[in-house]
C-alpha cells in the first residue's frame, strides 16, 4: 500500500507510518490546493526510507485555493526535488493541462502517473507519448460520461495503475460509504470486466506496473 502525502504535515505522517510497516510505502508532496502554505520540508522528506515518489503535486484550476502562479512555482520546485532524488511523481492535474505540459517538459526524464485521471482521449494520448502511467480509481465504476468510459477503455494495460483515493471516490457497490484501501479490489474487478480480461490477469499486470514505476516489491 502507498500512503500519499498532500501537505507537509500529511507527508511527515505518511513517512512515519511507512517507517513503522514493512509493506507500506510513502509519497511526499504538497497538493496544488495547499501550495500557498509552503513545501520547504519536502526536499528533506524525499530522502527518507520507504519514500517511493513525490506527490501528489500538480495544478488545479477547477478550484483556486492557491493562486495559479503559486501552484506553478510549487510544481516546478517539487519536480526538481523528484529529479534530484530520482523519484517518480504522482500528478494531480485538473483543468490545467495547457499549463502543465510546458512545465513537465522542462524536466527531462521525469517518470510518473496522472492520478485520478478522467480527461479526454486526446489528453490520454499526450500523457502516453510522454511515458506517463494512468491512475484509475472508483470513478471508472460509476461514471455516466460516455467519453470517460471510452477513455478508460483506451488505456493500455501496461500503463494502468489502480488506486482508491481513499477516503474519497468510493467505488460501486460501496457508494455512500467511506472509501478504504481494500476497496481497490472492486476497481480491479470492474476494470477487468470492462476490458474483457480476468481479474487475476489485471491484478498481476497493474501490480507489475506499480512495481516498475515506484521501484518496490509488492511482495515485500
Amino acid at each position: 500500500m502507498i500512503c500519499v502525502g498532500t501537505t507537509e504535515q500529511s507527508s511527515r505522517e505518511a513517512v512515519e507510518f511507512a517507517a513503522a510497516h514493512d509493506d507500506i510505502f510513502a509519497t511526499v508532496g504538497v497538493h496544488p490546493h495547499d501550495a500557498k502554505d509552503g513545501y520547504a520540508d519536502i526536499a528533506r522528506l524525499a530522502g527518507e526510507k520507504n519514500v517511493v515518489a513525490v506527490g501528489e503535486i500538480g495544478l488545479d484550476y477547477y478550484y483556486t485555493h492557491s493562486p495559479r502562479d503559486v501552484q506553478i512555482l510549487a510544481l516546478e520546485t517539487q519536480l526538481q526535488i523528484a529529479q534530484d532524488h530520482k523519484l517518480p511523481v504522482s500528478f494531480h492535474v485538473r483543468e490545467a493541462f495547457e499549463d502543465f505540459w510546458p512545465v513537465l517538459d522542462n524536466f527531462h526524464g521525469i517518470r510518473g502517473v496522472l492520478h485520478s485521471f478522467t480527461d479526454t482521449i486526446e489528453t490520454l494520448d499526450t500523457a502516453l507519448n510522454r511515458g506517463l502511467y494512468i491512475g484509475a480509481n472508483g470513478i471508472c465504476t460509476f461514471t455516466k460520461d460516455d467519453r470517460q468510459k471510452a477513455m478508460f477503455m483506451a488505456v493500455p494495460l501496461d500503463r494502468l495503475l489502480l488506486e482508491t483515493d481513499a477516503p474519497f471516490l468510493t467505488p460501486v457497490p460501496f457508494r455512500g460509504k467511506v472509501n478504504e484501501p481494500g476497496m481497490v479490489s472492486e476497481v480491479a474487478l470492474h476494470y477487468a470486466n470492462m476490458r474483457g480480461v480476468s481479474y487475476v490477469q489485471l491484478a498481476h499486470r497493474t501490480t507489475a506496473n506499480a512495481e516498475t514505476l515506484f521501484r518496490f516489491s509488492a511482495a515485500g
